[in-house]
């Protein structure tokens, strides 16, 4: 029997969305978020007008909800750990020590939360080629597959909690001149901002099946997607505002950059609320 005629859908080089039509009239459907977060494609009979879900095996459904659990509470309490700092900054005692400290803290749950992220892809369940249902590999601690979206999108935002990592950790440093203080703090913290938008824009574009976003209120996955972009967007204009003027040595605005960070967290806390629902 010949391989089943296939169409496939996605941005520029990456396929994001595959659709079968098998020997028996059926035609399956498969979403790449649909399959790597709930397991699921959809499967639609000859004369039906809507698809009925065909789900993978119930360990690889156990593996999902727990690495989904992981990621969105590690999100969940990056956030919060973040606004808390924002907040000491803004209306705390101003000691940047403590503020230096939760925001440390903050990032270690970042970290996490990006790494289960791309545990997520690299252990989801793959389509199998023949059209079949989800199958199931073995574990993996790693991988490399640059040439599928969801990994090159979790992985862009692996590597940002990193180069995050690096501002918070150089934020204990004291001493340092602006601009030392601009290459070692601001300038990863810019880097790190700029890999969370690179990496929330190919999310929508494994959502959206192109390059550019799109309106999809219905969809629980582009809301998740949504607040968490909107949030990096924040996190961008707190960095600007954050950068230190060598001819005075303070902020271009503190206040922005406090509460740019503030709601900015609050944004990324939400999303790992609303993500802890995109589970099979």
């Amino acid at each position: 029997m010949g391989q089943p005629e296939q169409h496939a859908e996605g941005a520029g080089p990456f396929t994001t969305r595959l659709t079968w039509q098998r020997a028996e009239g059926e035609t399956v459907v498969w979403e790449s978020r649909l399959a790597r977060r709930r397991g699921v494609l959809s499967v639609r009979g000859p004369g039906d007008a809507a698809g009925r879900p065909s789900t993978a095996g119930p360990r690889a459904l156990r593996r999902l909800r727990r690495l989904n659990a992981i990621a969105s509470g590690a999100f969940v309490t990056g956030g919060a750990l973040f606004a808390a700092g924002a907040a000491i900054s803004q209306f705390g005692s101003g000691d940047p020590l403590l503020s230096a400290s939760v925001y440390f803290a903050g990032g270690l749950f970042f970290n996490t939360g990006g790494y289960v992220s791309l545990l997520q892809v690299l252990n989801a369940p793959r389509h199998a080629p023949d059209g079949g249902a989800l199958v199931t590999a073995g574990w993996r601690w790693w991988g490399y597959e640059p040439m599928r979206l969801d990994w090159l999108s979790t992985f862009v935002l692996f590597v940002g909690t990193l180069v995050f990592g690096v501002n918070l950790l150089d934020s204990f440093l004291r001493g340092l001149s602006v601009q030392q203080v601009n290459r070692l703090v601001w300038t990863p913290d810019m880097i790190g901002c700029v890999l969370f938008l690179v990496s929330g824009h190919l999310a929508f574009a494994e959502i959206c099946h192109r390059s550019l976003p799109c309106l999809r209120s219905r969809s629980l996955g582009w809301w998740v997607v949504a607040v968490n972009q909107f949030g990096s967007l924040l996190f961008m204009v707190s960095a600007l505002a954050a950068f230190t003027r060598p001819s005075t040595g303070s902020l271009i605005n503190t206040g922005i950059a406090n509460w740019g960070t503030l709601t900015g967290a609050v944004c990324f806390s939400v999303g790992g609320v609303l993500q802890l629902f995109e589970r099979p």
